[in-house]
């Protein structure tokens, strides 16, 4: 069974769990004056097992496996003693690299609270961004775009959106989650840059 496969099955599980028992959502979700304050720093991960809403759910598995599993092939490839492991790290990263804004942003705002794997599912989408730049993305499932493109696209909205904070959506962590997704496997490998200016060729 893929690495992909069982991170959706375990957020599907714990998300499930957490839709019937509130007080299990509330000891797992971020909130950023628990984690600072009272030390809570398993919510720096937690939070990414449990989701607002079916919908926040379905969307952020599907998204996931569509590119979770091409990033997975790539990180074996490229890495074949420990592409799992590094992908699981990519995954595990994207988690907490995207919610350290808000950590500190938020550190004593004892009411701001957020939910879901979006960061770490927008590093996975980056990170195959990466190794196949100009492969198809389909925006909204239904117009194809080059990745590369879609991927500016994305940065340029989602920081956009994180300034104007008027609905209820972790537009920064999209964003930083997207950042450090991008940038892992050069982290691990610096040459990589040599792929991605390849593959940029027509």
């Amino acid at each position: 069974m893929s690495t992909t496969l069982i991170i959706s099955i375990l957020t599907g599980i714990t998300s499930f769990i957490a839709f019937k028992n509130d007080d299990i959502m509330s000891k797992l979700k971020f909130n950023a004056y628990l984690i600072h304050h009272k030390k809570q720093w398993y919510r720096l991960l937690s939070h990414a097992l449990v989701h607002a809403d079916w919908a926040h759910l379905i969307i952020n598995i599907m998204v996931f496996i569509s590119f979770g599993n091409n990033v997975e092939q790539y990180f074996n490839h490229y890495f074949p003693e420990n592409g799992n492991f590094l992908f699981l790290s990519l995954y595990v990263g994207g988690i907490v690299f995207s919610s350290l804004y808000n950590l500190i942003k938020q550190r004593n705002n004892h009411w701001y609270n957020a939910v879901g794997a979006s960061g770490a599912v927008s590093a996975v989408l980056f990170a195959s961004v990466f190794f196949s730049p100009m492969s198809k993305v389909y925006f909204f499932g239904i117009v194809p775009i080059p990745g590369i493109i879609f991927a500016i696209s994305y940065l340029i909205y989602s920081y956009y959106m994180a300034k104007k904070s008027n609905d209820n959506i972790g537009h920064e962590a999209h964003f930083f989650g997207a950042i450090f997704g991008f940038v892992f496997p050069l982290i691990l490998n610096p040459k990589l840059i040599y792929l991605f200016i390849d593959s940029l060729k027509f």
